[in-house]
């Protein structure tokens, strides 16, 4: 037996480091039968179970007092249908993995978010998501999944099979059971060419409507306390392929957006004074490119400077307004904020408790770097995004209840119904889920 069992009561904290849980023990099967008896151990003792990927997540989704269930044993592909064109992927698979896997295959995924370092099951169960027109998030590339349930029981869930459960776990925050595979939908491996190119905020609010049509994946960069952007469009392309050369990928992903970004947040942390001045030169200092490359490689970069981040998804049409209040409110407050507000969108899904869920969604985030005060910027941010009935993306820094989403989310009874089901005794609850779904 390959299973990894520590009885010791060791400190887990996530990426960002805002979120910290001490389980009882942490279980690293090596197998679904493993995992199950896991569960059933833990129900023996009433502890609760949570499972966790990398800890990309910034809210407390999977941190536990109880049994903490580490996948990475269960990683690697089950299957490859070309005539259906699905993979079957372990849910402990890093979306890096999965994507160089499929890449040599001559396959990819038809979306992706803007990092791959998470797990599969992760990635999906908080709603990652990247931008797109007409292709939405990585959960709704899902064609089918496995799931234990808190009695140790195996489901196999699709459109076909369990599928009320697959409407939901798709989503599922870990709240129905502990995800161990995963089909996704993949196609031919195709070519992107991204063109990025500065941008004024004026322009970008003004012609959104038109950006975001002409584009297959459209989304900016609007730096704080400037009124620069920066845009990038990624459409299909018959090629020839024109990756970023190795110097200049280097420059522009390496040295300016992680290192000397690095730099100036830290020197903003010291001299918060100083951040609007920053900003300007920051909001400069990427020049106009177009490249073309395989998918991967277009939609995902390296993210090296840590940080906390709100994200809000609204209707599209409600976009422009949200962000222009939320640039005054930046503009008259004493906020300084050093971090750039992302902005993407997605068309509306089937799946219960997604951010897109019955909605075409534009997506607002906010960040600030690790170590700084945030609350009163995303205190701030939050009045406006939920004025506007923003959903907030599951894995990241929110303070809405039940309450909240039961108003937002019109098959958010049908989700908790479903969890009244599966998981009765609360065996994958922990505080986060008792705020946002109810005890």
């Amino acid at each position: 037996m390959s299973t990894t069992v520590s009885g010791k009561s060791g400190t887990w904290r996530n990426w960002a480091g805002n979120v910290t849980a001490r389980p009882v023990r942490e279980v690293t099967p090596a197998s679904v039968e493993e995992l199950s008896a896991a569960i059933r151990a833990a129900a023996d003792e009433g502890l609760t179970v949570k499972a966790v990927g990398t800890g990309h997540s910034f809210t407390a989704a999977a941190a536990t007092d109880g049994v903490l269930i580490r996948p990475q044993l269960l990683t690697g592909i089950r299957a490859l249908d070309r005539e259906a064109g699905t993979v079957t992927v372990e849910a402990g698979t890093p979306l890096k993995r999965l994507n160089l896997a499929l890449a040599r295959e001559g396959l990819s995924l038809t979306n992706m978010g803007d990092i791959m370092e998470q797990t599969v099951s992760g990635a999906t169960s908080t709603g990652t998501h990247g931008t797109g027109r007409d292709s939405a998030s990585i959960a709704a590339q899902i064609k089918g999944l496995e799931l234990v349930t808190a009695d140790g029981s195996v489901l196999t869930c699709s459109e076909k099979e369990n599928p009320e459960v697959f409407a939901a776990a798709r989503v599922g925050m870990g709240a129905l059971g502990v995800v161990t595979a995963i089909t996704f939908s993949v196609e031919p491996l195709f070519l992107l060419t991204a063109r990025e190119e500065p941008m004024t905020f004026d322009r970008v609010t003004a012609e959104f409507d038109e950006l975001f049509t002409e584009n297959e994946h459209f989304e900016f960069y609007w730096f704080p306390h400037t009124g620069n952007c920066n845009t990038k469009r990624n459409n299909r392309s018959a090629g020839p392929e024109r990756p970023v050369g190795r110097l200049g990928g280097w420059i522009e992903d390496e040295f300016l957006s992680n290192g000397v970004f690095q730099v100036a947040n830290l020197l903003g942390r010291a001299a918060p004074a100083a951040i609007p001045a920053i900003a300007k030169i920051s909001s400069r200092a990427l020049s106009a490119r177009t490249y073309t490359d395989i998918p991967y490689k277009v939609f995902t970069s390296p993210r090296r400077v840590r940080f906390v981040e709100m994200e809000y998804a609204v209707a599209r049409e409600a976009l422009v307004d949200t962000l222009r209040e939320l640039k005054a409110m930046v503009d008259r407050s004493p906020l300084r904020v050093s971090f750039p507000v992302e902005v993407r969108t997605a068309p509306a899904d089937d799946i219960t408790l997604s951010t897109a869920s019955g909605r075409e969604s534009a997506y607002i985030a906010v960040h600030m770097f690790r170590g700084t005060p945030y609350q009163a910027y995303f205190t701030a941010a939050e009045r406006i995004f939920t004025a506007h009935e923003g959903r907030p993306h599951w894995g990241k820094v929110h303070t809405r209840d039940a309450e909240y989403f039961s108003g937002v989310y019109p098959r958010f009874g049908e989700f908790t119904a479903l969890r009244d089901r599966l998981d009765p005794d609360r065996r994958f609850a922990n505080d986060y889920l008792r705020r946002v779904l109810g005890s």
